[in-house]
């Protein structure tokens, strides 16, 4: 007699395990899927623009700085001089470098072992060492055959015009127009509001910092970050800055996540306090508040990332171009999303929610069945595991890929704007900054 409670059985275990692999996919499914066989039979890779952050570099500033009178405890020794990419940064570099060769072959843009004309390949850092070392880590994984040049405008480490997200247009109007988009970030209360929401933040960040017996307590300076009173400083040719719990808090989120990142034992990362990553998540968003705050106003994007979006607009218009890689910072990938209309999004597995450490911004060019051009961003990361464990990737072990989504625009069934629709978009954000007075 046939055994239906089997079946049954074997049904529903089945289902479960089904259920199992879902639950545990990225959300980068989405964008795999986007990229399936069926998907590469209808569209073909005609060009990628990559805006890259940097990798894991040291702290701005360590021990015997401000940062450091923020703790009794030692900050991690680093493998690099202070805000330079530190060796496993390089290697973790690498590794993308090399995922980005294999999807790039798979998708039929390179051969393997291609050497590129000048044309075809642009590689372009901002003139600091973290963002140089990065743009060689990468272009060694990238094309080790190539021997490719990392063109950087000036001699490290100096800030080029294209990457400082400076403000070359500063008026009373415009300081009135971004302070009032700044505080409505906050709600009702203002710039207020945006501090009295992350103040659990802060208090976890003081515990593990063990601020209350730091030398800035015992001197009086700092002794908790409870002054909610932001003073935003608006100044033309300099990048936006602030005063306050925000600026402070963020110097030791920043170190803290980088710190995480290095440091293998994750009680030593957090000076001795056990927290999970969700806690760590809470540690980051410190620093995605203050990132949002300086670069991410409407008015404020339009005014620092108009240098880039001219660059990446350029090299989505040049003919024969077909990778571009640009290496700057947290704030130039920040202040392009929100220049473009990008909407929020969320992002798995990362502590840092808007800008991880070494993501892309990658801009697609596709060719599709109808002959037409479509065109597509996604945000390329990888994990916080992948960068604790310094895992190898390739196509069957990718970094996080995510798509972003641009307000107003409608993608197709397979997720892809009409490249006019994303070119005039481009266009709009450029000539933002026309309208700033």
């Amino acid at each position: 007699m046939f055994n239906y409670k089997l079946l049954h059985d074997m049904i529903n275990a089945r289902i479960l395990l089904m259920l199992a692999a879902l639950l545990c996919l990225p959300s980068a499914a989405f964008s795999q899927a986007q990229r399936s066989r069926d998907f590469k039979n209808k569209y073909r890779l005609k060009e990628a623009v990559v805006l890259s952050r940097h990798n894991i570099r040291s702290p701005l500033s360590g021990n015997g700085s401000a940062l450091g009178e923020l703790t009794p405890h030692e900050w991690f020794e680093w493998s690099s001089a202070p805000s330079e990419l530190t060796s496993r940064g390089g290697a973790l570099e690498t590794i993308m470098g090399q995922f980005f060769r294999k999807w790039l072959v798979d998708q039929g843009l390179f051969p393997e072992n291609h050497v590129p004309t000048a044309d075809e390949v642009n590689i372009y850092a901002n003139s600091m060492q973290r963002t140089i070392a990065t743009a060689q880590y990468f272009a060694s994984g990238f094309m080790p055959m190539a021997n490719l040049t990392v063109n950087h405008r000036f001699s490290p480490s100096k800030m080029d015009p294209v990457f400082c997200p400076q403000l070359t247009k500063v008026s009373p109007e415009f300081q009135a127009e971004a302070m009032k988009q700044i505080a409505a970030m906050g709600g009702k209360k203002g710039i207020a509001g945006i501090n009295e929401a992350i103040k659990p933040n802060y208090e976890l960040i003081a515990e593990v910092l063990d601020l209350k017996d730091s030398p800035a307590a015992k001197s009086g300076k700092t002794k908790a970050f409870d002054d909610y009173n932001t003073e935003i400083i608006l100044e033309k040719w300099q990048e936006p800055k602030m005063k306050g719990s925000l600026k402070d808090a963020n110097s030791a989120s920043d170190a803290f996540i980088l710190q995480y990142y290095e440091q293998p034992d994750t009680l030593k990362a957090a000076f001795g306090h056990d927290i999970d990553r969700r806690k760590w998540k809470e540690i980051a968003k410190i620093k995605d508040v203050y990132g949002d705050v300086l670069f991410t106003a409407p008015v404020v994007a339009a005014n620092v990332a108009h240098p880039l979006l001219k660059y990446m607009f350029d090299e989505l218009n040049s003919p024969d171009r077909k990778f571009t890689f640009l290496v700057g910072h947290d704030s130039n990938i920040a202040s392009v999303a929100a220049a473009l209309g990008v909407e929020d999004y969320t992002l798995p597995e990362a502590i840092e929610q808007k800008t991880p450490i070494g993501s892309k911004f990658v801009v697609e060019k596709w060719t599709g069945p109808d002959g037409k051009e479509y065109g597509s961003i996604n945000l390329v990361y990888q994990s916080v595991d992948q960068l604790r464990n310094v895992e190898l990737l390739d196509l069957d072990n990718p970094p996080m890929i995510v798509p972003l989504k641009l307000k107003g625009l409608q993608p197709n069934a397979d997720g892809l704007y009409p490249m006019a629709d994303l070119m005039n978009r481009f266009e709009e954000a450029i000539m933002a900054y026309d309208d700033i007075r």
